[in-house]
């Protein structure tokens, strides 16, 4: 649990104290365990997120090797520059589908171009804002854009509310007979704030639990 911008155990006790139905469902599932994926690159973070949308692990991992290695010299990874200068033709021999090609050269283009922040940039740039900024990527949609707030960053206060495993986990954690819309989720978290993403993840793990 290193790396977070902000005090995981402070958070765990917030949300305990916040929503006692919700501190049942974290005793259940254990201590906040969440990991952050480590980032080389806004560029690099976001073209493995294209790369892995609709795919398993497995086949994604396969795919994106193949694109890393059809640069052998580029040892921390290929850039912008190197998407640029490769034909559709062998990112397509990769395994990449035609969208998917389309959205790493968008993305490349816009990082080379200085339209999006640097990682350390993105550090100090407001949630809202960052998410308006990402989503302007072709493949890059708002599901994406805060799993990458999530997930690479560790910003604490990201709820997902489009996420389906999440309604259904919510659904699940409080007893609901049918699915929360997305704006029923955001009300109910309102008390959750700001430490929403630690709210999302136990409702996550939550899912793997035996039902009652």
């Amino acid at each position: 649990m290193t790396g977070f911008p902000f005090k995981p155990a402070k958070a765990v006790a917030h949300l305990e104290a916040a929503d006692p139905r919700l501190a049942t469902i974290m005793d259940m599932v254990g201590p906040f365990r969440m990991e952050l994926k480590h980032s080389r690159s806004l560029f690099g973070a976001l073209a493995e997120a294209i790369v892995y949308q609709q795919l398993s692990n497995k086949a994604a991992a396969t795919i994106y090797g193949r694109v890393e290695a059809l640069y052998p010299d580029a040892p921390d990874g290929f850039t912008p520059r190197h998407i640029l200068q490769t034909p559709d033709e062998a990112l397509r021999g990769c395994g990449l589908s035609r969208a998917k090609v389309l959205a790493v050269q968008d993305l490349a283009r816009r990082v080379e171009g200085g339209e999006l922040p640097t990682l350390d940039e993105a550090q100090d740039i407001p949630d809202a804002e960052l998410v308006e900024r990402l989503v302007k990527v072709r493949g890059i949609g708002r599901w994406s854009a805060e799993m990458f707030l999530m997930f690479r960053l560790g910003r604490p206060d990201v709820l997902p509310v489009d996420d389906y495993s999440l309604r259904n986990a919510y659904a699940k954690a409080f007893a609901k007979r049918v699915l929360p819309s997305p704006k029923e989720l955001e009300k109910a978290g309102r008390k959750w704030r700001p430490y929403r993403t630690v709210a999302s993840w136990y409702l996550w793990r939550a899912l793997d639990l035996p039902s009652s």
